[in-house]
């Protein structure tokens, strides 16, 4: 009986990496590739996510819509913007960096810490201090 359970288990468990959304695929718009992280399954968001920082080569220059909770680091001469994502059990976060296309004035302009945005852009690397970072940039946040 044992056996059967944990079959069953690690098959739900098989399932639900391989989740469909209401509509996962990527798209075209303008030309560029778009991907719509907005209508995936919480699951499937996450997992896109993780593919996004496992291989940033396969994402540049596509456009990218999610939606989660603002966050951001003070560097020594700016701020770094993000947008975290919880996946299913909301015990793990992963998250996207984004600059926006429009400067605004920190922290008058911005949502407080944790509030719920969505933030569209152009997915995009760069270096600092010898590392490699991924960044939605010239992004439009909304709320």
């Amino acid at each position: 009986m044992k056996r059967i359970l944990c079959a069953a288990i690690a098959a739900i468990m098989c399932l639900s990496l391989i989740a469909c959304s209401k509509n996962s695929e990527t798209k075209q718009e303008n030309g560029a590739e778009y991907i719509d992280l907005t209508v995936m399954s919480s699951t499937m968001v996450y997992s896109e996510v993780l593919n996004m920082m496992i291989m940033p080569e396969d994402y540049i220059g596509k456009k990218v819509k999610m939606h989660g909770a603002f966050s951001y680091a003070e560097g020594l001469d700016k701020y770094y913007y993000a947008c975290i994502i919880a996946d299913a059990t909301a015990c793990c976060s992963q998250g996207i960096e984004f600059a926006l296309k429009e400067e605004k004035k920190f922290p008058d302009e911005f949502p407080e810490l944790g509030e719920e945005i969505t933030v569209e852009g152009i997915f995009d690397t760069y270096v600092e201090d010898g590392i490699t970072y991924c960044q939605l940039k010239d992004s439009v946040m909304t709320k």
